[in-house]
């Protein structure tokens, strides 16, 4: 099966730029209610993720943070984790194995432009729809 099946579009995907504030990047996630979103740079490319935990970490250690929110770029803030990506030429097994890691996996063309992301529960929700399909038969 082809991995774009599973794949959230990257217009209809939550996400923030590099360059975008502390600030910006609060109110997105709380808007969308994410935990982490993807962080991606002005041409389009996947820059990497960032969390509620690294955006809180970064306040703590640095007292003057929120303070300068509106002026502080994501860029600028050190990410714990980011989320691997993948190609559409990633084999199943290999997105299964990310998939098991983290909640959402970026996804990026060619040209290493990000198209989109899979969702863990997109996946659950498929596999439990065939379960269903095929305990009926």
């Amino acid at each position: 099966m082809n991995i774009l099946f599973w794949l959230t579009p990257k217009e209809k995907v939550a996400y923030i730029y590099d360059d975008s504030t502390l600030r910006q990047a609060f109110e997105k996630m709380e808007i969308y209610r994410y935990a982490v979103i993807p962080v991606l740079d002005r041409e389009g490319h996947y820059y990497g993720t960032i969390s509620e935990g690294d955006l809180l970490w970064y306040i703590k250690n640095h007292q003057q943070a929120f303070k300068h929110s509106e002026k502080l770029k994501i860029k600028d803030i050190s990410r714990n984790k980011d989320n691997k990506k993948i190609t559409v030429e990633t084999e199943m097994d290999d997105l299964l194995n990310i998939v098991t890691q983290q909640n959402f996996v970026p996804v990026v063309d060619d040209y290493d432009y990000f198209i989109g992301i899979i969702t863990r529960k997109s996946i659950f929700e498929y596999l439990m729809k065939k379960a269903n399909n095929n305990e009926k038969k």
